[in-house]
């Protein structure tokens, strides 16, 4: 199949001729040129996909200056285009000379075709290696400006808020691995996003991983990828989170849902700043920045033997505890108000407000589902909305959720959590998929948790 196109610089006009009717069935374009004098002329109008270029143009000149002139000429335009050298005088010193200038590879004539051929099929795979890459990193920077609009941050006012905003740009500067703590829908990855931000490695990628959907026997390869052929469904190399967050921030969420033996492997590879591929032997470097959340007390858990102190001291270099929504009631409205914006917007109804009354009663409510219910509240309200000011039965809030209905009073976590699971599953009829999102937890998470409390559904 031809695929792409191939610029062949030489001065003899025979080998010009020979060459186009060897690969005019390997390349959709095939450009000719006698004299290398041609080649900016010809860059200023289109740049070929590879280049084969001849290193001595000048009678009785065989020292390869030319063609060496001529590739760094050509790299010049195109850094990253390949340049596969062409010389009837083989030599290993101008050879090595060539290839640190940035040459692809060197052929030697009278050349062997099939060689030939699979150097010049190499050098394009390698052209779209290297523009598959630009692209990705081209998109990769639209997305991430496009996220940062998206989730632009609403911090509140009081004094909480402030006190957290003034720590998350001390430690944002560092390198240092930070712990996140909070109730599940206080925003811990949007702390965790605004942390990568404003850091140093903010032109890199931050890759996520929920760590309690992921199952023991695909741990190692989700976190550290696979070989070809480790196991049965491995069809391909594969990498893993570590590798794709090389150079970024690697944010491991709901942390301590990982099984103790799982602990052991995570440890191992943050100490000695390496993973190997599940199947493959080469250690492979990673420089990650390492951000984790969990809403269990790990101090805690390690003391009940459920968590290993040595990875929560590994992890816990910085902690961020992020207060419930209930305890920072002077950000109820403004948050409020931000969401109401916001989804306005989206959903095309300009001029809605919260009435007085309305804004009271949003003030008054417990929000055990903390920010993440208070969002999907207001958009909820948005889009039942008839009139243009919003009012208290606008809001359809869950009664069972007034702290006069809940006496949370010498409760312990677990059993609040267990109420928390069975509101949601009542208010959802037992929609897995709309509890997961109101509870903003996955689904694999909301299972484990559902058969903890022994709790059923009919979904």
């Amino acid at each position: 199949m031809k695929r792409g196109s191939i610029l062949i610089v030489d001065d003899n006009k025979n080998v010009l001729t020979a060459l186009r009717i060897l690969l005019e069935n390997y390349f959709e374009s095939i450009t000719l040129l006698s004299s290398p004098e041609q080649i900016r002329a010809l860059f200023r109008r289109t740049t070929p996909d590879i280049v084969l270029l001849d290193m001595n143009f000048s009678a009785g000149i065989n020292s390869g200056n030319e063609g060496l002139y001529w590739l760094s000429e050509i790299k010049k335009q195109d850094a990253e285009l390949p340049v596969v050298l062409f010389t009837a005088y083989a030599d290993i010193d101008l050879a090595v000379k060539a290839l640190k200038l940035g040459a692809t590879d060197f052929v030697v004539k009278p050349w062997d075709n099939a060689k030939l051929i699979a150097t010049l099929q190499a050098a394009y795979s390698l052209r779209e290696s290297r523009n598959d890459v630009r692209r990705l990193r081209e998109r990769q920077s639209v997305l991430n400006g496009e996220l940062n609009r998206e989730q632009a941050v609403c911090w509140g006012v009081s004094e909480a808020v402030r006190n957290l905003r003034l720590m998350i740009e001390k430690v944002a500067r560092t390198d240092a691995n930070i712990l996140i703590t909070g109730e599940n829908g206080t925003g811990k990855e949007v702390i965790a996003r605004e942390i990568q931000r404003l850091s140093s490695r903010n032109k890199e990628v931050l890759i996520t991983v929920d760590m309690g959907a992921i199952t023991e026997s695909l741990f190692e390869s989700e976190l550290f990828g696979h070989v070809k052929g480790s196991f049965t469904d491995a069809k391909t190399d594969r990498i893993g989170k570590f590798e794709a967050a090389n150079h970024g921030t690697l944010f491991l969420d709901e942390i301590g849902n990982l099984s103790y033996p799982l602990q052991a492997k995570l440890l191992n590879a943050l100490q000695s700043r390496q993973i190997v591929r599940v199947g493959g032997n080469k250690p492979i470097p990673v420089d990650i920045r390492l951000i984790c959340a969990t809403n269990r007390d790990l101090h805690e858990s390690a003391g009940k033997g459920e968590f290993r102190e040595d990875l929560l001291y590994r992890i816990n270099t910085i902690r961020i505890e992020i207060p419930p929504l209930r305890e920072r009631k002077d950000d109820i409205q403004p948050l409020a108000e931000f969401f109401l914006e916001k989804y306005a917007r989206k959903y095309n109804k300009k001029g809605l407000s919260f009435s007085p009354a309305t804004l009271n009663r949003l003030q008054a409510y417990h929000w055990p589902g903390n920010i993440r219910e208070l969002q999907h509240t207001v958009e909820k309200t948005v889009i039942l909305s008839e009139t243009d000011i919003l009012q208290i039965n606008d809001l359809h809030l869950n009664p069972a959720a007034n702290p006069a209905n809940v006496k949370l009073d010498n409760m312990t976590l677990e059993e609040a959590e267990k109420i928390l699971i069975q509101n949601a599953l009542k208010r959802n009829r037992n929609n897995l998929s709309a509890v997961a999102a109101e509870l903003d937890v996955t689904r694999p998470t909301l299972y484990n948790k559902m058969r903890k409390y022994h709790l059923t559904n009919t979904d």
